[in-house]
């Protein structure tokens, strides 16, 4: 009996593209489809790209030139029903603590300054709008460069909060503004808007140079004038403040400055600033630096009350 002959499955290929042993003819074609994963084409092979991830092959063309415009995607962050409602975010995105304490503050002086509980009132409307009004600006102006750092604290920058709706809160708050403003005289009215124009030109200029401290010092400075010419309805002006309360407040702005910046020294320091506040965070310490800043805040409105007590706010 003779024995069944086995049939080699070597595949070896020949000239002609056929296999020896193999009884069906396989093209090039089926050959390649064979070794490509299943789900893609030779098509898709020659296309897909072969260099690192990013599509780079080292050199730069026109398109990711201009991808380099584009601002990076916002950090994912969890959403929350309620804490992400829009009246809370556009509170979050406007300084709050910062908002508050210097519309306390002021409203603390005019009450040691006699003014009557209507004047309190208004002062601590209409520092409070300002303010605000200076933190959405700041947000909008930093919201690539807070994105691109991961600042999850920042709704603008996160994606949470739509920057067309902060500028909107910024148009409404600029409107609201400029009568809370005049209402507590011409002349003090007018030198608090001045102050919030410094504050708005201080997100664009001198904020990440040695000098960053002078738009803070100006506004500051302008603040115990708003207090000494205002009152309700004060259209006869007042009177000038005392010239070391307003030496006082300039030194106060300072300190807000580096106390307010303490927090994103790190990320200032990567985008190359070299303000004030980095510079001494760099030399001393950002813990030492704090403790300085704390005591420093101290003294200064220790001072102003003192001054307050011996010569009042009026000149």
């Amino acid at each position: 009996m003779a024995r069944p002959r086995l049939r080699r499955r070597d595949r070896q290929a020949t000239p002609s593209g056929t296999d020896v042993g193999s009884t069906t003819e396989e093209t090039p074609a089926a050959s390649a489809d064979a070794d490509t994963p299943r789900g893609t084409t030779l098509t898709d092979e020659a296309e897909r790209p072969t260099g690192p991830p990013g599509g780079s092959t080292g050199g730069r063309t026109g398109a990711s030139t201009a991808d380099d415009d584009v601002p990076p995607p916002p950090p994912a962050v969890p959403r929350r029903r309620f804490l992400d409602a829009t009246p809370l975010l556009l509170v979050r995105a406007a300084h709050p603590r910062q908002a508050v304490a210097t519309a306390l503050l002021l409203s603390i002086a005019a009450a040691l300054a006699d003014r009557p509980t209507r004047d309190l009132g208004l002062v601590l409307v209409t520092v409070l709008v300002g303010q605000a009004l200076l933190g959405w600006h700041n947000d909008l102006v930093d919201r690539r460069r807070d994105a691109r750092h991961g600042r999850t604290d920042k709704p603008v920058a996160d994606g949470r909060l739509d920057p067309g709706t902060a500028w909107f809160a910024v148009a409404c708050a600029v409107l609201l503004l400029v009568p809370l403003s005049l209402s507590n005289g011409i002349t003090a009215g007018l030198l608090y808007l001045v102050s919030v124009a410094i504050g708005v030109l201080g997100n664009y200029t001198l904020r990440t140079g040695l000098l960053s401290w002078v738009p803070w010092a100006a506004a500051f400075a302008l603040y115990p004038a708003f207090l000494s010419f205002g009152g309700w309805g004060n259209h006869d002006g007042g009177a000038a403040p005392q010239p070391a309360m307003t030496a006082l407040a300039a030194l106060l702005g300072i300190g807000v400055h580096l106390l307010t910046s303490l927090w994103g020294l790190v990320a200032d320091h990567e985008d190359g600033w070299t303000y004030l506040p980095l510079r001494l965070g760099m030399r001393i310490g950002a813990a030492r630096l704090l403790a300085l800043t704390t005591t420093y805040l101290a003294l200064v409105a220790a001072g102003m009350i003192i001054t307050g007590t011996l010569v009042g706010l009026h000149a």
